[in-house]
Parts: structure tokens; C-alpha cells; sequence
């Protein structure tokens, strides 16, 4: 059994995120989110802007942040006490 946040949470860390990143959000209604299900459960949560992209991966826990090329720029670890890190190059 998975423990996660509660997703009005994530959505509020996703939000800073990617403004920090320099996307450009005036209101929470700026950012697409789209819920993947399968078999009754829930597996991710995506959420889109014009030029970035991040997904939460609910069961690993894990929240991954892209630009608008596809480039991974962030992966944030929810079952980890650490600061976010920037991935290698």
C-alpha cells in the first residue's frame, strides 16, 4: 500500500515548481491536469502548461518535471527527506 500526499498538495508544490522553473502562471486554471486510472486506481497525475510538463507518479512517488522539449529538469522525491535535485546530465 502506497501513502500519499493529498493531491491538493501536490498540485500546490507542482504550481511553485514550475514557476520557478519560469513558467508563467497567473491562477491554478493555467495548468491542465489530467488523472491516469486503471483498474479503479489511480497511477499519475499530469499537469501541463504552454512550455512545461510534470507528472507525479503516485505508487513510486515520485514528481518529474519537464520543458517543453521533453527534457527532464527536476525529479522531485515525495519518500525522501532530501531537498529536491536537479538530475545529471
Amino acid at each position: 500500500m502506497t501513502v500519499a500526499p493529498p493531491p491538493g498538495q501536490i498540485r500546490a508544490l507542482v504550481l511553485n515548481t514550475l514557476q520557478q522553473l519560469g513558467a508563467r502562471i497567473f491562477s491554478e486554471f493555467h495548468v491542465e491536469e489530467t488523472v491516469l486510472l486503471q483498474d479503479g486506481r489511480c497511477l499519475a497525475r499530469s499537469y501541463r502548461t504552454d512550455d512545461f510538463f510534470a507528472m507525479w507518479l503516485i505508487e513510486v512517488g515520485l514528481v518529474q518535471f519537464y520543458n517543453g522539449e521533453g527534457d527532464m529538469l527536476l525529479v522531485i522525491n515525495l519518500l525522501d527527506d532530501a531537498t529536491p535535485s536537479k538530475m545529471a546530465a
